[in-house]
């Protein structure tokens, strides 16, 4: 099986030191990928706070796809970036950071905590198959009107649902069900989100007329 197939389809893959001629250009094609999302993430990083115009054109032309009223808080990273899509109202803070080897899907109208990681990779519990570097990615999935909390890791193959709110500091290794509040690590369904929540913004507080 060619190198690609293996990152697209969760197998195990070593991203360099092929002896076939399709996979060392396959090889060169994601080094290439993997250099431009540094060039173009470093430049973003680097733009003064007012110059929103160059910030949104580096986004435009990094990831995979992107809905208008995007904001990020650098620093952030992709690994490839052209493998990430995010909806339209998406805000990160401080130090958002994906590795995304494979595809990774954010929603409209999410919001992340300082320090969220999303990875896409993880690596084989056996020590002999780590050399060289092996590797799988499976793709993560996050829903429209996702609040991931501050410092939230979310691992290879979740996907977590509409309108979900996923506590600070959780590591998410399990998909997580539409509407729920979740939290831990491992990170857990709490319960459900609903009608309590329309009341009360935070346990017992009334929801105030802020608009």
């Amino acid at each position: 099986m060619r190198l690609e197939e293996q990152m697209k389809s969760g197998l195990l893959y070593r991203e360099y030191g092929h002896k076939d001629p399709v996979d060392q250009e396959y090889e060169k094609i994601i080094e290439k990928q993997r250099v431009n999302a540094k060039e173009m993430m470093f430049d973003f990083n680097n733009t003064r706070p007012s110059d929103m115009e160059t910030r949104t054109k580096i986004l435009n032309e990094l990831l995979g796809s992107v809905g208008k009223g995007i904001y990020l808080e650098p620093p952030a990273h992709f690994a490839y970036g052209c493998n990430t899509h995010i909806g339209k109202n998406f805000y990160a803070n401080f130090n958002f950071q994906v590795v995304d080897d494979c595809e990774v899907f954010i929603g409209d109208d999410v919001m992340c905590g300082p320090n969220v990681l999303l990875c896409v990779t993880g690596h084989p519990l056996d020590p002999e198959y780590r050399l060289g570097g092996t590797q799988f990615s499976l793709p993560i999935h996050i829903g429209n009107r996702v609040w991931l909390g501050a410092g939230v890791m979310v691992m290879p193959g979740v996907t977590i649902g509409d309108n979900c709110v996923i506590g600070a500091g959780s590591i998410v290794t399990k998909d997580i069900p539409a509407n729920s509040l979740a939290y831990g690590s491992p990170c857990k369904v709490i319960r459900e989100i609903g009608e309590y929540d329309k009341k009360y913004f935070r346990k017992d507080v009334l929801v105030n007329d802020f608009k």
